[in-house]
């Protein structure tokens, strides 16, 4: 079988397990924490960054900070995981969904502004694949609002839009290091603070509501209870082998690149013969290869290709149901009319992508999807 994802190791990753034991502080915010959140700050030009134990947890704390009550509005996409509505929605917050864009299935910019009422707090654009949002455009808009920006980046370490990292233009930016992401802990994440004014407060709603940073740096003679928090810092372990991964970032987006050429080179012949719809990545965006998807003509022909790659010991899998179609969604009657949502999520797979995908696997995928498809007549939903 050739699987969807298979995390992937530098070989450093049990060494620094072993010295993170060895230094006798297995709980977090120690020496790997510390290295981490260093690389961080200077690779992707945040003011502060601090490790998560899931990118969940970084949006429950960019949440808390935004300072969401109950009936305040958050504007996000309808296409997108669900962590990125539960962690306002746990505040009591409303989201309010925005429909996607065709090309890059990123949030519509164009329709942000009429979504906005007196409620709205703040913007939550996905930047979904590694593909910047329109964020010159939804920045504007903001500042025109006076919003918070919240970036989800679940899927973008090493990827930038016109030059910035994406994750490091909203307010506060959240990144993802599960295991099925290109850079990886098994399960983690990072709150990026780019806004100073919430650095001091997102240091004590990390660490439990309590100053404890302050009283380990000598500042605080004792610490106590300040804020609301919770336990969001991962343990030790989880750094050490996040930082495997980090001081090869550059190396693993180079082989992911590779592997997303690859396809998308293949692929284009199905394109031109109108059989599917490749990524589209726009010239003001550098992406890093996260995952690549192919939208075929109806939903139909998406179940079928999955269920024929299965036969062929090949694992292809869909992406996210439209967040409005969903139980908990329409039960609360959340906000968003998202037909371009639904049509393309109705459509879409992903195809096998991991970092040590070998290219005789790659082709094998490759040669059965051109084959099925160019069999398949062309029908339209």
């Amino acid at each position: 079988m050739i699987p969807f994802n298979r995390p992937y190791l530098t070989g450093k990753e049990l060494t620094y397990i072993r010295q993170a034991h060895c230094r006798a502080q297995l709980a977090g915010d120690g020496y790997f924490t510390k290295k981490c959140q260093n690389w961080l700050e200077k690779n992707l030009g945040t003011k502060k960054a601090f490790l998560t134990h899931s990118c969940t947890s970084a949006l429950e704390m960019a949440a808390i900070l935004a300072d969401i009550k109950p009936g305040d509005e958050v504007i996000m996409p309808s296409y997108t995981f669900v962590s990125t509505a539960n962690a306002f929605v746990l505040r009591g917050g409303i989201p309010v969904f925005v429909d996607i864009r065709p090309d890059t299935l990123n949030i519509d910019e164009n329709l942000i502004e009429k979504a906005i009422t007196r409620k709205t707090k703040a913007i939550v654009p996905v930047h979904y694949a590694g593909v910047g949002c329109e964020m010159d455009t939804i920045l504007k808009i903001a500042r025109r609002h006076g919003l918070l920006v919240i970036e989800d980046a679940a899927h973008c370490v090493k990827a930038t839009y016109k030059g910035r990292e994406l994750g490091t233009m909203g307010d506060l930016g959240a990144l993802s290091f599960h295991e099925t992401k290109n850079i990886i802990s098994g399960e983690g994440g990072a709150l990026l603070v780019n806004n100073t004014k919430f650095i001091k407060r997102a240091e004590i709603v990390w660490q439990k509501g309590t100053d404890r940073s302050r009283f380990m740096r000598g500042e605080v003679d004792k610490y106590t209870w300040r804020d609301i928090g919770s336990s969001f810092l991962p343990g030790e372990l989880t750094a050490a082998f996040l930082w495997a991964q980090l001081e090869k970032a550059n190396q693993i987006t180079k082989k992911r690149l590779k592997i997303w050429n690859r396809y998308h080179t293949a692929l284009k012949i199905l394109e031109e013969s109108g059989k599917l719809r490749r990524p589209m990545v726009p010239s003001n965006c550098k992406h890093n290869a996260h995952n690549y998807f192919l939208i075929l003509s109806n939903s139909r022909q998406k179940e079928r290709i999955i269920k024929y790659l299965k036969s062929k010991n090949i694992s292809a899998v869909f992406h996210y149901i439209s967040l409005p179609l969903t139980p908990f969604a329409t039960r609360r009657s959340f906000p968003g009319e998202c037909p371009v949502t639904k049509k393309t999520s109705n459509r879409l797979i992903r195809l096998p992508f991991y970092t040590a995908m070998m290219q005789k696997d790659q082709k094998y995928v490759i040669q059965t999807l051109v084959k099925k498809l160019q069999k398949t007549p062309q029908k339209n939903k």
